[in-house]
C-alpha cells in the first residue's frame, strides 16, 4: 500500500518544490515506485521534471473537474524509470471557483487517488504556498505532511499555523493525516544564523526532525532550469548526496 507524503508549507521559497521534484527522483533512483502530483497551478514541479506546462495534454485541472481519471493524466518523465507525474499548470487555479458548488469538494482528489495509490510505493503531493482548497485536497488525500523549513531568519512564520491545519484537517476530514516531520532546506553551515535556527526550531515545535538537512546549493538552484532533477543534472553535487540520504529516511521512516 502507497504511502501519501504532502509536502506542504505556506510560506513560498521555502524548498519545497525543490524538495518535491528531488525527493521524489532520488526515491525512484533507489527502486522505489513513485507518482508525483503538482497541485500547484505555478505548476513549477512541472517543468522542473522537464515538461512544457504550456503544452499538456491532460492535467490535474482535468482531474479535479472530473473529465479524466488519475491515470489518463499521468505522464512519464524522460529519464527516470519508476516515476510517473499528474501535471499542472495555470488553468488550475480556476478549478477552485468552478468546483465551489460541489459536493465533498475537499476529498475529489483523494476519491481519484484511492485507485492507483496501491500501483506506488510513495505518492509526494507538491502543495501551493497557500492553505487554500487545493491544499486542503493534498491533505484529505496524504497519510502525512512534511514541512520543508529555510534556515532564515522568518523560518518559524506561518509553522504554528500551518500545524494548526493539520490538526483541523485530522480532526474534520481525515483522522489518519499526522505531521511527518521537519526538513531543513538552504542550510549554509558558514553562518550562525542557520545553526542558530535549527536549533531554535527543534526546541519550538513537537514534531520528527529529519536528520538530514539540505544545503544552499548552487547546483541545486541551477537544476530547475534544465527541466532535470539534481541527480540527473550532477549526481556528484552536495545536494544529490543530501536528498539521497533524505530518500534514505523516508524509506526507513515509512
Amino acid at each position: 500500500m502507497g504511502t501519501v507524503l504532502a509536502i506542504a508549507n505556506q510560506k513560498g521559497g521555502v524548498g519545497k518544490t525543490t524538495t518535491t521534484i528531488n525527493l521524489s527522483a532520488c526515491l525512484a533512483e533507489k527502486g522505489k515506485k513513485v507518482l508525483v502530483i503538482d497541485t500547484d497551478p505555478q505548476g513549477n514541479t512541472t517543468s522542473g521534471f522537464g515538461l512544457n506546462k504550456n503544452e499538456l495534454e491532460t492535467s490535474i485541472y482535468d482531474l479535479m473537474l472530473g473529465e479524466n481519471s488519475a491515470k489518463e493524466c499521468m505522464c512519464p518523465v524522460e529519464g527516470i524509470e519508476n516515476l510517473k507525474l499528474i501535471p499542472s499548470n495555470i488553468d488550475l487555479s480556476g478549478a477552485e471557483i468552478q468546483l465551489i458548488d460541489e459536493n465533498n469538494k475537499e476529498y475529489i482528489l483523494r476519491d481519484a487517488i484511492d485507485y492507483v495509490k496501491d500501483d506506488f510505493d510513495f505518492v509526494i503531493i507538491d502543495c501551493p504556498p497557500s492553505l487554500n482548497m487545493l491544499t486542503i485536497n493534498a491533505m484529505t488525500t496524504a497519510d502525512s505532511v512534511l514541512v520543508p523549513i529555510q534556515c532564515e531568519y522568518y523560518a518559524l512564520e506561518g509553522i504554528a499555523q500551518l500545524m494548526m491545519t493539520i490538526d483541523l484537517v485530522h480532526d474534520r476530514l481525515n483522522e489518519k493525516l499526522t505531521m511527518d516531520g521537519v526538513v531543513f532546506t538552504m542550510f549554509d553551515g558558514r553562518t550562525n544564523l542557520s545553526n542558530e535556527v535549527v536549533e531554535s526550531v527543534k526546541k519550538s515545535i513537537q514534531a520528527h526532525v529529519y536528520e538530514t538537512i539540505i544545503p544552499r546549493n548552487v547546483r541545486l538552484a541551477e537544476a530547475p532550469s534544465h527541466g532535470l532533477p539534481i541527480n540527473l543534472y550532477d549526481s556528484k553535487s552536495a545536494g544529490t548526496e543530501s536528498y539521497r540520504k533524505l530518500a534514505d529516511e523516508i524509506i526507513a521512516r515509512h
